[in-house]
């Protein structure tokens, strides 16, 4: 059992005092701790005993409140100050606080060394000492059992509650989610009170620090070895201090359990991209296919292709992880910086793409799959879907929609304004230099200046002049005229917009009409 600060008062060889704090004097005494610097908090993780001969001691009223909360709110089991040294006078409020908080002031007598404290503090818990290595034998032993057993991870958080004696919950950081698709969910207190906690890429000290909920039960967090996205979420009763070396240990626990978890769930997403791959480029067996994607949890009936692109390259390539822990049936693979993504149409999809992603995703809903054979003409409506969310600042885009500023609601109908528009110049470009339809388009983007396209084309003006000339005899349209200007541009953004080079190998139809290279080293080839 682990001595109180009660019991420490009555050993007389200690000389110990007691100022305030009278109703925390059944608090446990797990460690002794010194210090004499500014912020002393930022060291403790619970249970400790603080001793300190006040070189940095505040000396105003504010400052000494604050230091006895923030010593609260680590855990601090009591606070012990060595007389005739050098703290300043202790305040009224100083005194006051202590009795409010039930957190115990100790006076140590001069010259009684501070060691004499720790000996008898380890001494007394020689027990306790012997109790945490059967605990930490057996948290090991659970995690030995969850491998061999093949158990859930749920199961191994139990195990792991039952030694530390208390709640334990492994969430994901910013949701504040658990992190396992098959762990219960938080009540709703503990759920805003790990939101509030604002934790970004904050780390937290093994429950050092506690967040009351208010109900009698403490909060305290952890974080998890080599998994910065999750967060160990520790809820006790309030009535004894945690043991913060067994909290690490559970950590490293679930560390391991996570990082096991990873590991197969990256063998069965490669494997299903390569499986997705071959559907999109249609060489998939459609009946054996069919049979696959029902095994998967995918039924072709009520799925849709999602394609997703984004600037953060990294959280797009975790997509399919924070999918795997919401339980969201699916199957994903990256192709030339866009995410393709075959699951049922549900706006629950798109929150969890759109959360985890984040601001900068633009998202392409195809239509509805309905058919093995139509998966590769979905990819194309899916891409054509994103490019559209892209040029019109939307987060998502649903194919069949007409885009705003195009007009068209389609690859059909874009293909077919390119033609009518381009046709002839997209057939010149092909059976010359290549150097007409770069010049339109940099002569759009600098608002018509003959310069200023010279410029960024690196050619005399002239140059750009007779390029331009040589545009309107092809497609017989007048850059002096307005409504010629407005059909040249709005074909050059349904042209940017056709899938092509920028989506998967094979499924382009008429490829030559969209800019870039080919998709052969597309990145789960």
């Amino acid at each position: 059992m682990t001595i109180t600060v009660a019991e420490l008062l009555e050993m007389p060889h200690l000389r110990l005092r007691l100022l305030s704090g009278r109703d925390g004097l059944q608090r446990e005494v797990s460690w002794t701790h010194t210090s004499d610097l500014p912020e002393p908090w930022q060291w403790l993780t619970g249970g400790e005993l603080l001793m300190t001969n006040g070189m940095s001691f505040p000396k105003t009223a504010g400052e000494q409140e604050e230091l006895l909360r923030r010593l609260m709110g680590a855990g601090a089991s009591a606070l012990a100050i060595g007389e005739k040294m050098y703290c300043p006078p202790l305040t009224a409020r100083f005194t006051e606080v202590s009795e409010s908080l039930s957190l115990p002031v100790l006076l140590v007598d001069y010259p009684m060394p501070f060691i004499a404290i720790s000996r008898a503090v380890a001494a007394a818990n020689l027990l306790e000492q012997s109790d945490r290595l059967i605990r930490t034998e057996r948290i090991y032993y659970a995690l030995q059992r969850a491998v061999t057993e093949k158990r859930k991870p749920s199961q191994l958080a139990t195990a792991l509650s039952q030694q530390l004696g208390c709640a334990l919950h492994v969430c994901h950081r910013e949701s504040a989610e658990p992190w396992f698709p098959d762990s219960p969910g938080l009540d709703e207190r503990l759920r805003q009170a790990l939101s509030q906690a604002h934790l970004g890429s904050r780390q937290v000290s093994a429950g050092a620090f506690v967040t009351y909920l208010g109900d009698g039960r403490e909060m305290r967090l952890a974080d998890i070895p080599t998994q910065p996205g999750a967060v160990l979420v520790l809820v006790s009763d309030g009535q004894s201090v945690l043991d913060a070396i067994l909290m690490q240990h559970a950590a490293t626990v679930i560390a391991l359990e996570m990082s096991q978890a990873l590991v197969d769930l990256e063998h069965r997403r490669r494997q299903g991209a390569e499986f997705l791959a071959r559907l999109i480029d249609g060489s998939a067996e459609p009946r054996g296919g069919r049979s696959q994607l029902l095994e998967a949890g995918i039924d072709p009936a009520s799925a849709v292709l999602y394609a997703v692109s984004s600037d953060d390259s990294a959280r797009l390539r975790e997509v399919h992880v924070a999918l795997w822990r919401n339980g969201v049936p699916h199957l994903v693979v990256h192709r030339s910086g866009v995410l393709y993504l075959l699951a049922h149409d549900k706006e629950r999809v798109l929150r969890i793409v759109h959360s985890h992603v984040g601001p900068s995703a633009s998202v392409g809903v195809s239509s509805p799959v309905k058919t093995m054979d139509r998966i590769p003409e979905a990819a194309r409506e899916a891409r054509w879907a994103s490019q559209s969310a892209e040029h019109n600042k939307t987060p998502t885009f649903r194919y069949g929609e007409a885009t705003p500023f195009l007009g068209v609601s389609g690859i059909d109908d874009a293909m077919a304004l390119v033609d009518r528009v381009l046709g002839r110049l997209l057939e010149h470009e092909s059976k010359h230099r290549g150097e007409l339809l770069p010049t339109l388009e940099s002569f759009f983007d600098h608002q018509r200046s003959w310069q200023k396209t010279a410029n960024a084309l690196h050619v005399h003006r002239q140059t750009v002049l007779y390029r331009i000339r040589k545009v309107e005899d092809i497609t017989g349209l007048n850059l002096d005229r307005t409504r010629d200007i407005a059909e040249l541009w709005l074909a050059l953004q349904a042209r940017s917009m056709l899938p092509g080079a920028a989506e998967p190998e094979g499924t382009g139809r008429n490829a030559h009409r969209a800019r870039g290279s080919d998709d052969r080293a597309g990145d789960d080839r």
